[in-house]
């Protein structure tokens, strides 16, 4: 069979060790089709000792379009020729087989555009695989739940539907381009069920590489921005009340007591078993730190 070409956006910033760590990966990948490699310099000098044109070619550019992680994607987005679009974060880690699976399983599904991958978390030298426990994802079961084995890390899309009348490109106004993923997935599954792969194929390190670990107003402001984009969310109760408890969770975490109340009452009105706003009333009080409650959920893999 001729087997598709793929070209890989590795964005990046200030993470030399990590982004080559990336990049060998990818290149080792047992694909029997072409690849290329984008790597995208967001704000940070670029190394362009990291360019390559032997085997897997790796192209290096500087984000030309809106700064932050969902412009240096649709940078190299921009840049490709290639039948697929793959992402990877510069402190991910594919399996040599990644490739292969995720294609032949899009490749299986004519009428299916995007495709990801089960992931295993790595945090504090400790992985734990998070699973799907389904082989398709709709748009219902995204407004229910973020699915956060769904990383970005694992998305393959077909280079033609992100254009502007289909899927269209990663969203540049995602406020500190957060969400954008979740934001990318809601579109893509709009059109056609999402193909996953429920196998870990993606190792995702947690932890403070994260750029955003810790900025509790640009996690609030991407979730209130999630929900006004797309209605699905507030319309499924379960949802709802999963971003505001979320809400009322960072709220407290930033010290805005105020906030945190009425995001949780929001939380409770659309499902009072919601498990975060009893951690935000308990933030609010002063009988834990959220901090301490993340740390303790990303030892199992999980965040709030």
């Amino acid at each position: 069979m001729n087997w598709p070409s793929v070209g890989v956006v590795i964005p990046t910033r200030n993470r030399p060790q990590l982004v080559r760590k990336a990049i060998a990966a990818v290149r080792e990948q047992r694909y029997p089709g072409e690849i290329k490699v984008v790597v995208v310099y967001d704000q940070a000098e670029p190394d362009y000792l990291l360019a390559s044109t032997e085997g897997t070619p790796v192209l290096v550019l500087t984000n030309w379009r809106t700064p932050g992680l969902a412009g240096g994607r649709n940078t190299g987005i921009l840049s490709l020729d290639t039948d697929y679009v793959a992402f990877c974060d510069d402190d991910d880690v594919w399996a040599p087989d990644k490739l292969r699976r995720q294609v032949a399983g899009l490749l299986a599904e004519p009428d299916s555009e995007f495709a990801t991958c089960a992931i295993e978390v790595e945090f504090e030298g400790k992985t734990t695989p998070r699973l799907a426990g389904r082989s398709r994802v709709t748009v219902d079961e995204l407004a229910r739940s973020r699915m956060a084995m769904l990383h970005s890390s694992s998305f393959l899309v077909r280079r033609q539907a992100l254009d502007e009348d289909r899927i269209g490109l990663v969203a540049e106004d995602a406020p500190g381009s957060q969400n954008e993923d979740w934001d990318l997935l809601l579109r893509a599954a709009r059109r056609a069920p999402i193909v996953h792969l429920d196998e870990p194929m993606v190792r995702v390190l947690w932890g403070r590489t994260s750029h955003y670990a810790y900025e509790y107003a640009t996690k609030i402001s991407s979730l209130r921005w999630m929900m006004q984009r797309h209605p699905e969310i507030s319309g499924c109760r379960p949802g709802a009340a999963r971003v505001y408890g979320q809400l009322a969770c960072w709220s407290a975490a930033s010290g805005n007591r105020s906030q945190a109340w009425q995001y949780s009452k929001e939380a409770v009105r659309a499902n009072w078993k919601e498990p975060r706003t009893a951690i935000a009333l308990a933030a609010m009080t002063g009988a834990v730190k959220v901090e301490n409650v993340l740390s303790a959920l990303h030892k199992r893999g999980r965040g709030i």
